[in-house]
């Protein structure tokens, strides 16, 4: 008997995951970078698969886009299928001019505008934090296999579209490092829920300059973050 939303058996999905929103990523990660992979879910097309990375075993699975979707599939992968370890594999748009497309960022904590972090604290602000354990071991894995990162804050929003064109001012003083669209809950489920959860992100583009990668610069980025991520198990 599996979840709402996954149909799984409890077993069947490791105690590390890792969550890109994409699904077609997650399947496409998976084929390329575990060995022994098996789909255990294809309810409503997020796939998710569990394989073998360097005799450990890891579990990949899509989440969906926003805070919304990511939810649902943290609260079924821990309360359900015991995940222990959730890290948030993704892209995000740089508030901060210096950031190149390709960066990679170890996300320290996620500002943002959950509605369900403001109803979980009835309107006070929680400070939503990745585990310190997994940064650091994704900061010296990094280091080893040479791949540069950047560690900071971001800010994860449910609204990707917006009128106002001087919308990210604010955070940018800040010193935000980037916008996505999960990691505020993520962090925050994971704390309630006793597990642990970090956020890597490649900047696919600044919203500040106007920069974008092609995609073949972009899946070399990607790369790097499924390297990190995928280490850590």
């Amino acid at each position: 008997m599996g979840s709402f939303h996954i149909d799984a058996k409890v077993g069947d999905v490791a105690e590390t995951i890792l969550l890109p929103g994409d699904p077609l990523r997650a399947k496409f990660m998976a084929e390329k970078m575990l060995d022994d992979v098996v789909c255990y879910n294809k309810v409503r097309n997020m796939l998710g698969f569990t394989g073998m990375y360097n005799g450990k075993r890891v579990s990949i699975q899509g989440s969906g886009m926003g805070m919304g979707s990511t939810a649902i599939y943290v609260n079924e992968l821990i309360k359900t299928y015991n995940v222990k370890n959730l890290i948030r594999v993704g892209t995000c748009g740089a508030i901060q001019e210096q950031l190149e497309v390709g960066q990679v960022i170890l996300a320290m904590s996620a500002s943002g505008d959950s509605g369900a972090n403001t109803a979980y604290f009835g309107g006070m602000h929680f400070a939503a934090t990745a585990d310190f354990g997994l940064l650091m071991k994704a900061y010296e894995t990094a280091q080893k296999l040479n791949i540069p990162t950047i560690q900071g804050e971001i800010f994860s929003t449910n609204t990707f579209y917006d009128d106002d064109p001087n919308r990210w001012d604010k955070w940018e003083k800040h010193g935000i490092l980037g916008v996505e669209m999960e990691s505020q809950i993520l962090f925050t489920l994971a704390k309630r829920l006793n597990a642990k959860a970090l956020t890597i992100l490649t900047v696919s583009d600044n919203i500040k300059t106007g920069a974008a990668a092609p995609p073949q610069e972009r899946e070399q980025s990607y790369s790097d973050m499924f390297r990190i991520a995928l280490e850590l198990a």
